[in-house]
């Protein structure tokens, strides 16, 4: 079983993305509202992925992986960014602080759960 950790402040869209992970199968889904809440989370229990939000309230999405990526604890968590937000320079950003995929809102479940499988390891 991989442990996914979903930071999104949209309750429907981490709904959707909880649901295409228990559709896939072999993955528990914790949920945080926020960057904030997902740093108090993490230490709780060992993450396999971490997929998060950019456009939050408290910590936003890309302070988040500044944090994670600075952690020698958990700085080998993969992280994949769903957001809106959409230009190449979001993109670039996002993948320059550490993340290893990026999926544009509104997105398919497919092409999440594709990032996902690489993310974790193909399985």
């Amino acid at each position: 079983m991989k442990n996914v950790l979903i930071v999104e402040d949209s309750k429907a869209i981490r709904s959707v993305i909880r649901i295409a992970l228990e559709e896939a199968g072999d993955f528990f889904a914790a949920e945080a509202n926020n960057g904030f809440e997902a740093l108090k989370m993490l230490p709780s229990r060992r993450f396999d992925l971490i997929i998060t939000d950019i456009n939050m309230p408290d910590i936003n999405g890309l302070e988040l992986i500044g944090f994670v990526k600075a952690n020698p604890s958990f700085k080998d968590i993969p992280l994949i960014i769903v957001s809106t937000e959409k230009t190449e320079e979001d993109k670039k950003r996002g993948l320059a602080l550490g993340a290893m995929g990026y999926v544009v809102k509104p997105f398919k479940k497919e092409d999440l759960m594709v990032l996902v499988k690489k993310a974790v390891g193909g399985r």
